[in-house]
């Protein structure tokens, strides 16, 4: 989810441990499991300071590590050890029990957007990613920020938000009831599909679709459970060949291999180099499909120039790769 999302759970998690008699009866210890609760929703996105350093480094290891067994384990242990330093006399079972529940809840609800999380690491390095929330969802981030006005004018707390999330699971089976009529309509018009993407948008009828089979891509969108095909491509495994042997050496691309399960690749000529281009097919938006990596090479198969991201013009991109030879 977005960071914002993350706080208003973090919030409204402080709420539901009021829920808890030893919480509620102990003001200091409440104060302390709601900082607990908000940085635990927070903590395992850490990670993105490493977009300072460059994108494929941030692309590679974001929702990675810091979303993994371990780091869960870890973030619920350090947290509360931090808050208890400096409010020792508070009960530090019931501190590290809510810290860590809003650390779960954060990677919990993250593998349900396409984006996903390497949750279970160590055990597989995978991306889960269920696709049927968006990263931003209006309905879910709107319900918590009711709950939390809701309680500021007197409601209370603990009850409020345990209704609140009683009908946010209720929306979660619904978007997965959802998700599952689209996949069985297409496996039942593709009778060789290997795999349905879906991605939803920040409307709730509307999603994005990526549809892999034995021999083609296909690239949808589903509104009000209709589907159209807006694109099609051949699916055609990457050339062994030296130039693109080359090209996915570099950093950008290889972080760009690690992340997309589907995409397709071009290899164009100019008059003083060559350009390879890895294309995701997840994320079509306005005719375009903005998250890309791509590699520059001269005719001796140096790299000149390499970028991977989210861009929504040419002209962006070119700027963004380094100045070409002329």
């Amino acid at each position: 989810m977005d960071t914002g999302t993350h706080i208003v759970m973090g919030v409204a998690l402080g709420g539901l441990a009021t829920l808890d008699p030893v919480v509620q009866n102990d003001p200091t210890l409440f104060n302390a499991v709601l900082a607990g609760t908000i940085i635990g929703s927070q903590a395992p996105d850490l990670d993105t300071i490493l977009k300072l350093r460059n994108n494929a480094v941030y692309i590679r290891n974001h929702r990675g590590i810091t979303h993994s067994m371990p780091a869960v384990g870890l973030w619920g242990i350090a947290i509360p050890s931090v808050i208890y330093a400096f409010a020792p006399e508070v009960n530090f079972f019931h501190l590290w029990i809510w810290t860590f529940l809003a650390v779960i809840l954060h990677v919990f609800v993250d593998v349900f957007n396409a984006y996903g999380t390497q949750a279970y690491r160590p055990f597989s390095k995978r991306w889960v990613a269920y696709g049927f929330i968006n990263t931003f969802d209006p309905y879910i981030f709107l319900l918590h920020l009711i709950g939390i006005i809701a309680w500021n004018l007197g409601a209370d707390p603990g009850y409020t938000f345990l209704i609140l999330y009683f009908v946010i699971a209720l929306y979660y089976v619904k978007r997965y009831f959802d998700k599952h009529e689209m996949v069985k309509k297409i496996n039942g018009y593709y009778r060789d599909v290997e795999e349905v993407v879906t991605s939803p948008t920040i409307r709730h009828n509307v999603w994005r679709l990526a549809i892999t089979t034995k021999d083609k891509f296909y690239v949808g969108r589903a509104v009000s459970g209709h589907i159209v095909i807006v694109d099609e491509f051949q699916r055609k495994p990457l050339p062994d060949m030296p130039i693109m042997n080359k090209a996915i050496q570099d950093d950008n691309m290889d972080a760009f291999l690690s992340f997309s399960p589907v995409y397709r690749w071009e290899i164009d000529e100019y008059d003083h180099y060559t350009e390879v281009r890895l294309i995701d097919l997840r994320y079509r938006s306005k005719g375009r499909y903005p998250f890309v990596a791509v590699v520059t090479l001269d005719d001796d198969l140096n790299i000149l120039s390499s970028y991977t991201g989210w861009i929504f013009s040419e002209e962006k991109l070119q700027k963004k790769l380094d100045a070409l030879p002329t």
